[in-house]
């Protein structure tokens, strides 16, 4: 039957390497901008604020501000399912996003106390995972299926590289914290402008969105594990990733601090390094990961076998006496989140609900899974510190997160 022309679809073509090249680049460019203040900035900015407490008021900043990212990145994946602009269903999400995130860098960098500290993050979280969302959406809209597990390693070891392209700038502009945050924000916005306008974006009719409705948004943040099991048991094993790693990104600052004796003034600089061990890491696991599940048309061995790295390479930090053996840890980690962000990526998109009318939507659910851990992570650090004292305890929480996280991938059904 015929689609009546007030509802057709344009549908974008199929993308080729050039595109792809272009697109690694923009996500690149906006975890650069999202995780600098998150591994680095943000922690030297609550010092200056509150020097005595800032530990905590980071954790209040942290997961106060994972919680908007946790509503953003899933809304602005519905509304950009959903959107009929002339320009798009993606690109203008895009640049309102980076726009916003750099004005939001702005005022973290020029915030007075910690609640505009907090302020600022939160809107800066708001816009970066507006950016985020249409990002992930391009996957499933631009490349195959059979294509997917290579691309998806691509794009996983964006994050590496915006974790180590982020802590190279703190390194390279230590001293001017304004420069220290606002940078990042730049980058961004130049990467996803570049995007933006090499993009063959997906375009919709007004018809094709009549009837659509806000509570159908509410939906979003559920998923029916009898309908829709194999997608439920990807964003578990996904949300218990991203709480693993969230332990490491946030809290490894005040670990080389009060564990290892780093003073404050070298935290850029040795963050920077392990930054870049891990990189190492998760780069060659994640190309190579990706590409062999494609390969052997296999999913679920790589991301259960990298969640039990995670979990080593986590208790082999909470176990460091020295930077060597922290750098140890930090390598196994990385090999490990490598293959699981890359095969894990590929994986959801080979068992959306309902891929052709809600990818944006269903994969922001994704997203949430990686939102929510990120608001729970400081919280759960918090309340073991209180309890114990001890940064141990911390990464041992964060090692069982990621044998959790590869063990929920096991029921996996539609995929083998």
């Amino acid at each position: 039957m015929s689609v009546p022309p007030a509802v057709r679809e344009v549908e974008a073509p199929r993308s080729g390497w050039g595109f792809i090249s272009i697109y690694a680049a923009a996500y690149a460019g906006t975890w650069l901008a999202v995780l600098t203040p998150i591994m680095v900035t943000l922690a030297l900015r609550a010092r200056q604020l509150e020097a005595t407490s800032s530990e905590y008021g980071l954790s209040l900043v942290l997961a106060v501000g994972a919680l908007f990212a946790l509503v953003s990145n899933p809304l602005v994946g519905w509304l950009s399912d959903h959107t009929t602009s002339r320009w798009g269903m993606r690109r203008p999400w895009l640049i309102a996003g980076a726009v916003g995130g750099l004005v939001s860098l702005w005022i973290v960098s020029i915030a007075p106390s910690l609640a505009w500290l907090l302020v600022g993050w939160c809107l800066a979280q708001l816009a970066f995972n507006a950016v985020l969302a249409p990002l992930a959406a391009l996957l499933p809209d631009h490349v195959p299926a059979e294509r997917r597990g290579t691309v998806a390693g691509i794009i996983s070891i964006t994050t590496p590289l915006g974790q180590v392209g982020g802590t190279y700038l703190t390194k390279a502009l230590a001293g001017d914290m304004n420069a220290m945050l606002i940078v990042p924000g730049v980058v961004c916005l130049v990467l996803v402008l570049l995007l933006v306008s090499v993009l063959p974006d997906r375009r919709l009719a007004p018809g094709h969105v009549a009837g659509m409705r806000w509570t159908a948004f509410l939906h979003t943040f559920w998923i029916n594990p009898g309908r829709a099991p194999d997608f439920a048991w990807v964003c578990t094993g996904r949300f218990f990733l991203i709480l693993c790693m969230s332990f490491l990104t946030a809290y490894q600052p005040y670990f080389l601090m009060n564990r290892l004796g780093v003073p404050a003034e070298a935290v850029p600089d040795v963050v920077f390094r392990s930054t870049l061990v891990q990189a190492v890491g998760v780069v060659l696991a994640g190309l190579l990961a990706g590409r062999l599940s494609d390969l052997t048309h296999r999913r679920k061995p790589f991301v259960i076998g990298a969640g039990a790295a995670c979990a080593l390479g986590s208790w082999l930090i909470a176990s460091a006496s020295s930077y060597d053996a922290f750098l140890t840890g930090i390598t196994l980690f990385g090999i490990g989140l490598g293959a699981y962000l890359s095969v894990d990526f590929a994986l959801v998109t080979d068992v959306l609900p309902n891929r052709e009318d809600d990818a944006a939507k269903d994969l922001g659910l994704f997203n949430v899974a990686s939102a929510l851990p990120q608001s729970i992570a400081p919280a759960v650090a918090s309340a073991i510190l209180i309890t114990t004292g001890s940064y141990t305890a911390v990464f041992v929480v964060a090692g069982l997160s990621g044998l959790i996280a590869g063990l929920a991938i096991a029921p996996v059904r539609r995929a083998r």
